[in-house]
């Protein structure tokens, strides 16, 4: 029997995979003491797609509230995830930028990374970001992002371990499953060919319960020696997200597994963020049905909604199911990319572009003909023959081709925006164009809390106290009477 250590996934990638990264300080706030009392191992937090929704969408400073939330979680230790070559949209972001998103969020109370490559290429830039995140006594944690295909074997994963866990910059290695298609039985091959590959370094794993397999892919990967394992609080689990903390200890504890955290404090942590869903409108987490097309396309159940939006715009809505097969058929036209960021809404652009336009890559996005020039680093297997000829053809490719992404200094990035910023800023400008920044801006400090209630009485004094001039306002009808003051 284990004693099993809990990476807890609310606040990051729950909230992103069922929430569109749209939680703001406020919605968790009221419960970060209990989380940081719950006893997890880490508490993610932190990714950059999220900085940018928070400025665009919800006018709130990142900065700020990352701060506020560290603030109330003393004792924990504290995450953030980035791809090693981008934090910046889809494309390749220089590495002195890179170093200092690390940097940077390390002097905002960071103290673990998850670092990955989707195409386990640029292995010696994570060896890098790696080094910056140890100058802060970081821990950094290297992924190995799984998708099942031809060319994703147990030797490859074992070969990538290799040279990931073997340095000392590198404190764990992480097993990484955005789609939720890792099997028990996959599990019984695949793991001890890590561990084999890279003996005494500290493996954990992360797996979506996107079809409802996690939890059974979880009790087999402890019962290999695996101790650490992902969950969210349950109205931020299952579905596109990961298993429910809830429903993880009783099986650990009918496991007869140990574990060290505080279940008291999970019912008021999960109440929270159920009335912060109702209010705010959104989703809850319920288990999806198997559906084994989902070994077949390997679409992160998030971006399903997405493409589903887009099919929408153009009134094709019905045409979902169409462009799920084509996705299977564009993975492995594009050489069997992992489907994590960018290659998942890669893939799955092109997918709904060859729906839409009725004809196989007529269009070929910008990011695409990146890939096939190898700044993304090499393909995993070669790509399609006919779709990289057509990709060649494209002005761009020949803008490209034989080329690198190109390497600025911190000192040169700042010039851009008039030298005199500070790091944070230049952070926030690369993500995002300048008038949301200042939207966010004026919007003053993250609030603390978040309204849990919709109340249309309320709403209309809100709008009656925005439309009035007067510095005092009296509302009178029968017995009822209501003075408002400047």
């Amino acid at each position: 029997m284990s004693h099993v250590r809990i990476v807890d996934q609310t606040l990051r990638d729950g909230q992103q995979s069922l929430w569109g990264m749209r939680m703001q300080a406020g919605m968790c706030l009221p419960v970060a003491p209990l989380i940081d009392r719950a006893g997890y191992d880490t508490v993610d937090l932190v990714g950059s797609s999220m900085f940018e929704i928070m400025v665009r969408d919800a006018q709130e400073d990142p900065w700020a509230g990352l701060d506020m939330i560290a603030a109330a979680m003393p004792r924990s230790r504290i995450r953030a995830g980035t791809r090693n070559t981008g934090i910046v949209s889809m494309s390749v972001t220089p590495d002195a930028l890179m170093d200092l998103w690390v940097a940077t969020l390390c002097r905002h109370g960071v103290r673990s990374f998850w670092i990955y490559d989707v195409l386990h290429w640029n292995i010696a830039k994570t060896h890098r970001m790696a080094k910056v995140a140890k100058e802060f006594d970081a821990q950094v944690v290297a992924a190995l992002m799984f998708t099942d295909s031809p060319v994703h074997t147990d030797a490859f994963y074992a070969e990538k371990a290799k040279l990931l866990g073997g340095s000392g910059d590198v404190d764990r290695l992480i097993l990484y499953d955005t789609a939720g298609v890792l099997t028990p039985a996959r599990c019984r091959t695949l793991i001890p060919a890590i561990q084999a590959a890279c003996p005494g370094r500290e493996l954990e794993i992360h797996c979506h319960n996107t079809i409802g397999i996690a939890p059974l892919t979880y009790l087999e990967a402890i019962g290999l020696g695996i101790d650490i394992i992902h969950t969210c609080s349950r109205p931020l689990a299952n579905g596109a997200s990961l298993p429910s903390v809830e429903v993880t200890l009783r099986n650990l504890k009918l496991g007869g597994h140990s574990h060290d955290i505080d279940a008291s404090v999970l019912a008021p942590i999960a109440q929270n963020f159920e009335e912060v869903a109702q209010a705010a409108g959104f989703p809850v987490g319920v288990p999806n049905e198997y559906d084994i097309a989902l070994f077949e396309h390997q679409i992160p159940g998030g971006m399903t909604g997405t493409l589903r939006n887009q099919l929408e715009k153009q009134g094709m809505a019905d045409r979902l199911p169409d462009v799920l097969r084509e996705v299977a058929l564009v993975r492995r036209d594009m050489g069997y990319p992992g489907m994590a960021t960018p290659f998942s809404q890669l893939v799955g652009t092109l997918a709904v572009m060859n729906v839409i336009n009725g004809e196989r890559y007529r269009t070929i996005p910008d990011e695409v003909v990146q890939y096939a020039c190898g700044h993304y680093g090499a393909p995993v297997a070669p790509i399609d023959g006919d779709l990289l000829d057509r990709i060649m053809a494209t002005p761009r490719a020949k803008e490209l081709r034989g080329t690198e992404p190109t390497q600025r200094s911190v000192a040169e990035l700042k010039a851009e925006f008039g030298g005199d910023i500070s790091d944070e800023d230049l952070l926030l400008r690369s993500l995002i164009a300048q008038p949301f920044i200042d939207k966010m801006k004026a919007a003053g400090a993250p609030a603390r809390d978040f309204r849990r209630y919709n109340d249309p009485v309320l709403d209309k004094v809100a709008k009656l106290m925005t439309a009035a001039t007067a510095r005092n306002l009296e509302i009178a009808s029968g017995d009822f009477r209501l003075n408002l003051k400047r």
